[in-house]
């Protein structure tokens, strides 16, 4: 084994297990950063306690919580060779946790702001199919890809239904609103004269050809002004249900999670918007006026 350990580790991983130099540029990278950090100690002596001190010390500099993870994972890797090499007895990153990534919350409308999308007169066959595909993507929270590929057969209008087909060729049944239907009803009427010989998809375009997915969220994009596109307006249709109704589990059906902990994304949006109401409505939540000073009294 070569005198410097990391030296050695860097030609193990570019020489046995075949890494591109891009990874082990990486690694060096953050290992020598760690390095770096430890001064004089050598790595048989590094604990715990160096290792919570280097990722507290990335936090500082403003590190991502997945730069610091990688991070965290190199040194793992690191000490796992060197046990392997007899250089150390325990690995001191295995113990120490890894800052959670936070997940950005998906934008939404505003109630007012959805409402805004349905608002003006329709004309035309291209204002009646962009009218139903906005009132079917926000009534039912579709994915784009499932409304593209959505089919006559798939609607029941009389029972306000669709057969939808999600991720992983999985199909749910997901409820129509009664303004989406009122709208599909509309441009399903206008559509007839409009669609190639055997064409059986819902929403088609001005030469009677199914949508693609392109067409499809540029078109949402354009009628909101740049406000929204389809996966915006899913979201928002998620957010208001929940906020409406609390429910859940109804959410997670209504937009095909095969987990649960995906819908959850979703109450982080809620609690926002019972802050802000909260906020706004509630008399001891009001901020204090300037002179307002002198009462002191706090049970933080």
């Amino acid at each position: 084994m070569a005198k410097d350990p990391l030296a050695a580790f860097l030609a193990h991983l570019a020489e046995e297990r075949g890494l591109s130099a891009r990874t082990v540029a990486a690694y060096r990278r953050d290992l020598e950063g760690f390095r770096s950090f430890l001064g004089d100690l050598p790595w048989p002596e590094v604990g715990g306690r160096e290792i919570r001190g280097h990722v507290a010390d990335l936090h500082r500099r403003g590190l991502s919580a997945r730069s610091i993870q990688r991070a965290l994972a190199a040194l793992r890797t690191f000490y796992r060779y060197l046990i392997r090499e007899g250089r150390v007895a325990a690995n001191p990153a295995e113990g120490v946790p890894a800052p959670r990534h936070r997940r950005a919350l998906p934008r939404t409308l505003a109630p007012d702001q959805a409402e805004a999308l349905f608002q003006g007169p329709v004309e035309g066959f291209e204002g009646l199919r962009d009218r139903a595909l906005l009132e079917l993507l926000y009534s039912s929270g579709l994915r784009v890809s499932e409304a593209t590929g959505l089919d006559l057969g798939h609607l029941d209008l009389g029972e306000h239904q669709a057969m939808v087909t999600g991720k992983g060729s999985k199909q749910r049944l997901v409820p129509i609103g009664g303004k989406a239907v009122e709208a599909l009803r509309a441009y399903l009427a206008a559509r007839e004269g409009r669609i190639r010989a055997g064409e059986q998809a819902v929403f088609v375009t001005r030469r009677g050809r199914r949508m693609s997915v392109r067409a499809m969220q540029d078109r949402v994009r354009r009628l909101s002004a740049g406000a929204a596109s389809p996966h915006t307006l899913r979201h928002s249709c998620a957010s208001h249900l929940l906020e409406s109704s609390g429910n859940l589990r109804a959410v997670q059906e209504l937009l095909g999670h095969a987990n649960l902990a995906t819908t959850q994304i979703y109450t982080h949006l809620d609690a926002q918007h019972l802050a802000a109401v909260y906020d706004a409505a509630h008399p001891r939540a009001r901020r204090q006026s300037a002179d307002s000073g002198s009462d002191t009294d706090s049970e933080d």
